[in-house]
């Protein structure tokens, strides 16, 4: 089946994943990816499938609502993957306007512009909404989030994503307009800017740098391996039921200090250092404001309903990733001094 999709967001880290499933797996599908390219969008994420025929890159940013009528209008979308979003938590502390408008208003508008040039026909047509975790708030020690668990955002960022899914569901019970929602857990792999845990440790550790760890670093989340999301939300786009939620976890909980633990130990083992070396750089740092504890996402509902489960344990996940790290000295370099932005300019310019 012909299909012309939308993914916003598609040069980020999940969204690229994403991007390049979709070309790869669904060759008679186009895939429009639109991107206002911030220090997260990387075009040189997909320079592997950025010359494929199925696949065209739009530079644009998801509040712009002329843009939104004029890319419906040209190219018919038959669904839309909306991953396009402020994302980092620190970020929204700092600067949690641009979150709103983004996460928010952004999300406003593009269900607006599908609504709008959609209209009344809307066989075939998917509006597909990725969230997180983060918007059901924090757990104790035990207990996992279920679709059904009522929201309790604690920072900009979640608050803002949880605006962002009312909004959806709203535009379903009012419209009836066909969407479907996801909620995941931290994610992990290549690409990652290194804001993030994962990469920051590994880029740090790479430079005999600090590794800062908020609080006592007992902060425990549910892990997912990126290119498992990237599966799920395909799994998801293409069996969800209209109107429903799903939860996508990786079920490997890990408290930051042992994760981080694990991470020094296999960078040790990678760069021939001497074990324990790497754990030498662990500073723990001020906590930040209102740090959510624990997450711990229940995905038996995606497992028993739509058949998808992860594929990858945490150790040999990360492994995978450090070596993706390690191997791609040119990229980190890059998007670490910000050269990454230059390659936009010389491609499409």
């Amino acid at each position: 089946m012909k299909k012309t999709l939308l993914v916003t967001g598609g040069a980020g880290f999940i969204g690229s994943h994403v991007v390049r499933l979709f070309v790869q797996k669904y060759p008679n599908y186009h895939i429009v990816n639109l991107d206002k390219l911030t220090y997260a969008g990387n075009l040189e994420n997909l320079r592997d499938i950025e010359q494929s025929t199925n696949y065209t890159f739009v530079k644009g940013d998801i509040i712009d609502d002329q843009l939104l009528a004029s890319i419906f209008e040209q190219y018919k979308f038959d669904g839309v993957i909306h991953l396009a979003a402020e994302s980092h938590v620190d970020r929204s502390i700092t600067n949690p306007l641009a979150f709103i408008e983004t996460n928010i208003l952004g999300t406003a508008k593009l269900l607006h512009a599908a609504r709008k040039a959609w209209g009344q026909d809307l066989e075939g047509k998917l509006f597909y909404h990725i969230s997180t975790d983060e918007v059901y708030g924090t757990l104790g020690e035990t207990g996992l989030f279920e679709e059904t668990t009522a929201y309790d955002p604690r920072s900009p960022y979640s608050a803002s994503k949880a605006s962002s899914d009312h909004l959806v569901r709203a535009y379903y019970h009012t419209y009836h307009f066909p969407v479907v929602i996801s909620n995941c857990s931290n994610n992990y792999g290549a690409n990652q800017f290194p804001e993030k845990l994962i990469p920051l440790c590994i880029h740090n550790i790479k430079n005999n740098k600090e590794l800062p760890i908020y609080g006592d670093g007992k902060y425990t989340r549910d892990w997912l391996w990126v290119n498992d999301h990237a599966s799920a939300i395909d799994c998801v786009f293409h069996k969800g039921v209209t109107g429903e939620t799903y939860n996508i976890g990786g079920h490997n909980e890990w408290k930051n200090i042992d994760l981080v633990r694990l991470l020094c130990d296999i960078m040790d083992e990678k760069l021939g250092q001497t074990k324990g070396s790497a754990q030498e750089l662990i500073r723990f740092i001020k906590d930040r404001p209102g740090h959510d504890r624990r997450y711990a996402i229940d995905a038996s509902k995606i497992a028993k309903e739509l058949g998808w489960k992860p594929s990858i344990q945490f150790e040999e996940g990360l492994a995978n990733t450090i070596d993706w790290y390690l191997e791609n000295e040119e990229w980190l370099a890059s998007v670490t001094s910000g050269d990454y932005q230059k390659y936009y300019q010389k491609q499409y310019k």
